[in-house]
């Protein structure tokens, strides 16, 4: 039996500021069995999202549909050496707080640029290291870590620009949302879903139409929560069979779905 009636697959940018049109946010949306499709904010085709608009977005349909997963290509979380080396608490919805205080990278005409200058030349403490990574993206196999800037397939960008969104939603929708693996590896039946994904995993998958390569990752996030969840074998990818440690250390600094 199918978890979820709604599928939502988002290609995500750290691109400009918050309210900038981007180019590379897409959104693709499937509900029941029907074909993923592309939305644009406003209803309008030729409009492209920013992040601002698409977590009031995310907002209202997470308040309002009725077991929906959302699949986000950017990092939730860091690893555990940051924790470690700015001796954070090992918490995640302190770190989501913590990390919007030292990079506010979601207040107007913010760029996460203009925080990695301040991270660079000292005024800001709160940096990562490149050879740090998580557990997932080591699992992964391709997945770049999330202070890898400036290099193809990179998520660190998106990552630093969309956390604080996530705590935006985790404070506005209290109690409506698992934020998965953070609220627990397993999902009460019924909930909404909002989860890490990594889509060059399924890429490969789905024949690429004549579509951009974000817009592709987009529809293939949506496409394979889909079909995972009609054919009974997500609920397998949401509870991975994983040592204790793992799963320990999963909930501080987060999963990829669809990595065992």
């Amino acid at each position: 039996m199918a978890l979820f009636k709604h599928y939502i697959g988002i290609d995500y940018s750290g691109a400009k500021t918050a309210d900038s049109k981007l180019s590379g946010l897409r959104v693709y949306q499937a509900s029941g069995n029907t074909h993923p499709i592309e939305l644009r904010p406003e209803k309008n085709r030729q409009l492209h999202w920013t992040r601002r608009q698409l977590a009031h977005w995310l907002r209202e349909q997470l308040n309002s549909k009725e077991a929906t997963v959302v699949g986000i290509d950017h990092g939730f979380s860091f690893p555990i050496a940051y924790f470690e080396t700015h001796q954070w608490k090992p918490h995640w919805p302190t770190f989501l707080e913590n990390f919007k205080r030292h990079w506010p990278t979601d207040a107007i005409n913010a760029r996460v640029e203009d925080f990695r200058i301040h991270s660079a030349d000292g005024t800001t403490q709160r940096a990562g290291n490149t050879r740090w990574r998580r557990m997932s993206e080591v699992q992964a196999g391709g997945a770049k870590s999330v202070f890898h800037f400036d290099v193809p397939g990179s998520v660190a960008k998106s990552t630093h620009a969309g956390l604080p969104w996530l705590l935006y939603l985790r404070e506005t929708l209290p109690g409506r949302v698992h934020f998965w693996p953070f609220d627990g590896w397993k999902v009460t039946p019924g909930q909404n879903v909002l989860a890490e994904v990594y889509p060059s995993l399924w890429s490969a998958l789905f024949p690429r139409q004549a579509i951009s390569g974000d817009q592709h990752d987009a529809f293939c996030i949506a496409a394979w929560l889909q079909q995972s969840d009609q054919n009974d074998t997500l609920a397998p990818y949401l509870t991975p069979s994983l040592p204790q440690e793992t799963q320990k250390k999963g909930l501080i600094e987060g999963w990829i779905l669809g990595v065992r």
